[in-house]
């Protein structure tokens, strides 16, 4: 955690509260589901659902799905005949993230691609508006050139953790801290982009595409 625990609880209060549906899966989340920390929560999905809402797109692509909470929070701004693609190698929480994808009410919207992504992701043919990267985090460099060309020219590219609770500025870095900083600094160098990195919850990379 990079902030203080009582300024955390205070951006919470102060953030409006996750739906009944979201709730429930974070709740089941932490009672069946190994590494429950992995969930957006409540504040984090809210900022996706708020980015989304503002972005209006008609094609998501998240990579990492786990049990389904960001992309419930993100195809809540999808356009009426908007899909979200969603890829995650684990087909155990498969049924775990259809029925909360049925009780939100997206379960046609949300396309659900069990693999791994670095296979998937070359076989989407669709242009995206909006992606979001939260998987493997070794992986984080390779994920990025795969879906840059799969993103329209003022399409946003998201990744989570990238300040991997403060690890980022270790200067021994482990194998996933090392990946993390070098797609930090190739996102930063990237003159296609234009790009902030927030210190939302464990750190989100924003680059927004300019260029080919």
């Amino acid at each position: 955690m990079l902030l203080p625990e009582i300024i955390e609880t205070y951006i919470a209060q102060h953030s409006t509260k996750e739906s009944s549906t979201l709730a429930a899966l974070n709740r089941e989340t932490h009672l069946k589901v190994l590494m429950p920390r992995m969930l957006s929560g409540q504040v984090q999905g809210m900022f996706l659902q708020l980015l989304s809402h503002a972005i209006q797109p008609k094609n998501i692509l998240e990579v990492g799905t786990y049990t389904g909470y960001s992309a419930i929070c993100l195809a809540q701004g999808l356009q009426p005949n908007g899909k979200l693609h969603t890829i995650d190698i684990n087909e155990e929480l498969y049924d775990l993230q259809q029925k909360y994808f049925d009780q939100a009410g997206l379960g046609q919207q949300i396309v659900s691609h069990i693999g791994n992504a670095l296979d998937i992701i070359p076989t989407l043919n669709e242009t995206f508006d909006l992606v979001f990267i939260d998987a493997d985090k070794q992986n984080y460099p390779a994920y990025y050139q795969l879906v840059f060309p799969k993103v329209r020219i003022g399409g946003y590219i998201l990744a989570d953790n990238v300040l991997w609770s403060g690890k980022i500025v270790d200067p021994t870095p482990d194998k996933d801290t090392l990946a993390l900083q070098h797609f930090n600094d190739f996102v930063q160098k990237d003159a296609r982009t234009e790009n902030i990195l927030l210190p939302l919850r464990d750190g989100i990379m924003i680059a927004r595409k300019i260029a080919e």
